[in-house]
Formats: structure tokens, sequence, C-alpha cells
């Protein structure tokens, strides 16, 4: 009997009885359902994560100091800019980071919720920044201390009216006028990227009353010399302020890779546990399987009897057991695409099934009735032909 004709033996013996077959094929399409739709969910918020971190800046470094300004130890923002320029080769783009709390007024409203940032004219090549109007804080607006500022699309849409340019905006009193919008970043909302204001660094420290940076951003080079500069910058504050204790420093770039080990470790687990109704449903492939040939006996005895050999018994069954689990296997994987699909939907972020994961499920459910299927396969091949006739 060749390969072709088992198929087609198995396809009817498979339609013979509709839904025993369907039962059968439930935990094969439940295991590879739920291994494909984790998977692809995992990946499709891994995906959204490294395009955040991507819009942030790849290669930002940041910089945190826990010493206060009158303090023996102490590192000032001459000092970073020294070491910046020290370290062409590792080192570009610095910049301060001072937030500012208090009130914002945009003509007669006050911002409920105000992310007021102090930063340097390096800040926009920092987070990679782009302009819809206008320009972004110069050198010599940071030196001079002019009362400038750029503000997100959040602050134009609900606070000025959709037009920006040249309009005022109080911060703690003191008036700054918008000379530069940002292009929208996030969702536009509250609580997103395009909620903030962003002022000389100078400024703020006045408006804070202090001469003291906390923080601060800059960029390596290249992806290939972060670590480096993470570590010149890590030797360079341990030398001035001895203790490690009194600052850190985190490059985005680790970050997300430690980020993304996490969790693909988080999904492969999920995948492995979700896995498991795959061997449910190849025990329950192997049980019917049994079932069959007992059901079968006699017909086993009359093909026995007209010359086929143990081995055509027993591709046959095999054949008809693994077709049932790649049937089961094709429909979890659309059924686990869909909920893939859907679930990208509700979470707002793209998410589309890659090709390893839909492999591995339906080789692993294809495998699965093999082995499964062996053994019952193999029972029905070793019958003896007489009493499989005499069997009522």
């Amino acid at each position: 009997m060749d390969i072709q004709q088992a198929f087609k033996m198995s396809f009817k013996s498979l339609m013979a009885s509709k839904l025993r077959s369907i039962l059968t094929m439930l935990g094969i399409i439940i295991g590879v359902a739920a291994v494909i739709a984790i998977m692809s969910i995992g990946q499709g918020l891994m995906n959204q994560v490294n395009e955040m971190f991507s819009s942030l800046g790849a290669n930002i470094i940041q910089v945190g100091l826990y010493v206060r300004g009158d303090s023996n130890r102490t590192v000032t923002v001459n000092d970073m800019y020294e070491l910046v320029d020290d370290n062409p080769e590792l080192l570009c783009d610095l910049s301060p980071m001072v937030y500012v709390e208090g009130q914002v007024k945009c003509g007669t409203d006050i911002m409920e919720r105000s992310n007021v940032i102090g930063v340097s004219e390096a800040y926009d090549s920092l987070q990679l920044l782009k302009m819809t109007e206008g320009r972004f804080l110069q050198y010599v607006d940071v030196a001079r201390k002019e009362h400038f500022c750029v503000v997100g699309t959040y602050v134009v849409d609900n606070y000025l009216g959709g037009d920006a340019m040249g309009k005022v905006i109080k911060i703690n009193g003191e008036p700054f006028t918008v000379i530069g919008v940002m292009e929208q970043m996030g969702d536009n909302t509250e609580r997103s990227e395009d909620n903030q204001i962003f002022i000389p660094y100078t400024n703020a420290l006045k408006i804070n009353g202090t001469s003291f940076v906390d923080s601060y951003g800059v960029n390596a080079t290249s992806k290939e010399n972060i670590q480096l500069a993470r570590l010149t910058i890590e030797a360079f504050l341990a030398e001035r302020l001895a203790e490690d204790g009194f600052y850190y420093v985190e490059s985005l770039s680790e970050m997300l890779e430690e980020y993304n080990k996490m969790q693909s470790t988080i999904v492969t687990v999920l995948a492995a546990i979700a896995g498991i109704s795959l061997l449910v449903g190849g025990i329950g492939i192997m049980n019917i399987m049994l079932v069959s040939v007992t059901e079968r006996t006699r017909e086993i005895g009359i093909r026995k009897s007209l010359g086929a050999k143990r081995k055509d018994i027993r591709l046959q069954f095999i054949i008809e057991a693994a077709s049932t689990s790649a049937i089961g296997g094709v429909i979890g994987i659309v059924l686990g695409s869909l909920v893939g699909v859907a679930a990208g939907v509700l979470m707002n972020t793209t998410i589309t099934p890659t090709l390893s994961p839909i492999l591995l499920s339906f080789g692993i459910s294809v495998g699965i009735g093999i082995i499964f299927g062996y053994l019952p396969a193999n029972k029905a091949a070793k019958l003896n032909p007489i009493d499989a006739l005499r069997y009522d």
C-alpha cells in the first residue's frame, strides 16, 4: 500500500465519524491555538517596547546623582561637559534634565498635570525629537536664560487653542514664550509624551531655587560604544564621589536587552504550560486510535488475509493519527492567529503571528500524532489474522 492510498483511507475513516474526530482533535486545537496566541502576543509586546525605546534613542545613557549640591562630594554641570569633551570618541549630546514642580498657566487655564523639564540645546538630538513648527532651544537660549519654551501637541490642542507659536505660558509665575511645537510622539493624552514643556535648564534651576543638577542624559557615539561609554562615566563618577551609592548610570539599550530576556522567558514558560494540552491531546488521540483498532479488528483480519503486511497496517494507522493531529494543528493555528490579532486590536498594537511559532506548533502537533499513534498502530499490525477474522 502506497502513501497516497494510506492518506485516502485515513481521511475516509475520519469522515466516517466526524464528531468523534473533532473531539479527538480538540486537545490539539486548544494547545496549538494557545501556543500561537501567547507567542504572538509576547512578540507583539516586545516589538512595541523596542519601537518605543528606538523612538527615545537607543544610545542614551541616563545618569543620576544622589548627593546634594552643597556636599563635599559633588559633580557640577561643567564637570559633566568636561567629561564629554574629554571623550569625544565615546560621548556626545549631553543634556542636564531639571524637573520643575509648580503651577503652569496657559492664559486663564491652569494645567492640572504638567511635565515641565529644563534641558539643554542637545536634548532634541538626545531624544530624536522632531519639530512641526518653530525650532527647539538653542545654546544662546540656555546661556542667556531666555524665557522660551517648546511644547508638545497635547498642550497645544488642550490649552493653547491649536495655535501655540508666540503664546505665553506662565510657569510658577515666570512667563515663557512658545518658540516651537514638537511632532506628536504618543497618543496625545495627558499621560503621554505629548504633554511636555521644555525650557532652558538654567531657567529651571532658577525656578527651583537651586544650582545643582541631579539628572543627565548623554548619548554614546554608537551602539558598539555603549558599554564602554557607560563604564567611562561610572569610572569618572566613582573618582569624584568615592562611593557608587551616590550615583547610578543606566543605558536604555541594556535595559531593553534585559527586558527582552525577561519577556522572552515569560512567554516561553507560558507557551510551555499551554503546550501541556498538546500532550493531553496526544493521549486523547492514542485512546481513540486504540478504540478504533478494536472496532476495526475484523477489517484488519480481512486485509491481512488478502496479503496486507504488518508495515501496511502500521502505516495506515500512523497516518490516520498524524492526519487527525495535523488537521487539529491547522485549525489551532488559524484560531490562535485570530486571537492574537484580536488581542492586538484591544491593546492598540500590531500583533502578527510569525512563521517560526506556526511551524513549530504544527510540527509538534504532527509529531505528537505520530508518537501517540504508534502504539495503536503497532497493536493493529501485530494482530493475528485468524483471531482478527473470528473477532465479533
